[in-house]
């Protein structure tokens, strides 16, 4: 029994180069969703040092080093990442210039070239890796 056989399959029958390609296109999606909540943790440690670094100012203004304090809070507290932004800002700019024009882009090509199924490369894969009869290697869906 084939991969295409199996019922591991997806899609149409597609040749080997397009089903590499659209393998390597959908591992390249894979690293942006990475990317992606790589970002939303920096968005969110960066929030949380701003509000702990908040804490501080008042912390050393309640122990008497109000210049201290305020020295830190008009530096500090609040202050962009990178000129005119906060990290929120990045996020949004991330999603709406990159990651989501990827994102469509790839079920296009999903679409145009495999009837939209996706893993191909993987239910190939999970075909020709699986023993056959073993009932935790079922074909499944």
């Amino acid at each position: 029994m084939n991969a295409h056989d199996s019922g591991d399959h997806r899609g149409p029958d597609l040749d080997d180069a397009t089903v590499e390609a659209l393998g390597a296109l959908s591992e390249a999606l894979e690293t942006t969703h990475r990317a992606r909540g790589q970002l939303y943790t920096f968005h969110q440690l960066t929030g949380s040092a701003d509000l702990q670094l908040g804490r501080s100012v008042e912390l050393l203004r309640a122990a008497g080093h109000g210049a201290v304090a305020d020295r830190l809070e008009h530096e500090l507290v609040g202050r962009n990442v990178v000129p005119d932004h906060w990290t929120f800002q990045l996020v949004e700019e991330y999603d709406d210039t990159y990651w989501e024009p990827f994102v469509r882009a790839e079920r296009e090509v999903r679409e145009q070239l495999a009837d939209g199924a996706r893993h191909s490369h993987e239910a190939r894969m999970k075909a020709a890796r699986r023993t056959h009869g073993h009932s935790d290697h079922t074909a499944g869906r």
